[in-house]
């Protein structure tokens, strides 16, 4: 089974992070298919049909990110506001996405430990990745736990980066086996 990686990242060569996890999926070219929404779409017209069919394909769909502002960025809500669509991801004939399984792949700007009830942030991150969760269950996929880095923004040194790189591909591995 391949692995789609839907990698929504506006300024993908100065992420540290993100242009990282890349650099890492692109030696899996047999079980990994990257696609790069901000690069495919920079002019916001997504084909959505395109997509679809791109997610037909696939039984195991990873959303790689910078988390912004406890959200997506917003190319990557779009694409979700326009690829899940009625009567194909979900409703009286929409089944096109069940039993698929569907993971988040974050860098997080801000410290582990402000993502907590009683960190700066007030909430964890589960807890700000629920319209993620939701959607999924709506759409009747199966969720995946999430993989992430925090202190992506200025924290993170390059070997905690790298090291990330390494246990995001195993995150992949055993995800999409399981």
């Amino acid at each position: 089974m391949k692995t789609l990686v839907i990698l929504a990242h506006p300024n993908i060569e100065t992420s540290r992070v993100n242009q990282r996890w890349k650099e890492e999926l692109l030696k899996y070219p047999n079980d990994i298919t990257i696609h790069e929404i901000y690069k495919e779409y920079p002019d916001w017209n997504i084909e959505v049909s395109r997509e679809q069919q791109l997610l037909e394909v696939y039984d195991h769909v990873i959303f790689q990110f910078p988390l912004y502002w406890y959200s997506y960025p917003p190319l990557l809500k779009k694409w979700f506001d326009d690829v899940f669509t009625y009567g194909w991801a979900y409703g009286s004939k929409g089944d096109k996405l069940k039993g698929k399984k569907l993971g988040l792949a974050m860098s997080i700007g801000d410290k582990k430990e402000n993502y907590s009830p009683k960190g700066s942030v007030s909430f964890t991150v589960d807890e700000v990745i629920t319209p993620f969760k939701a959607s999924t269950v709506h759409v009747g996929a199966v969720a995946l736990p999430y993989f992430s880095v925090f202190g992506a923004s200025f924290q993170a040194s390059d070997e905690e980066i790298n090291h990330s790189a390494k246990e995001y591909i195993d995150y992949i591995f055993k995800y999409r086996s399981n």
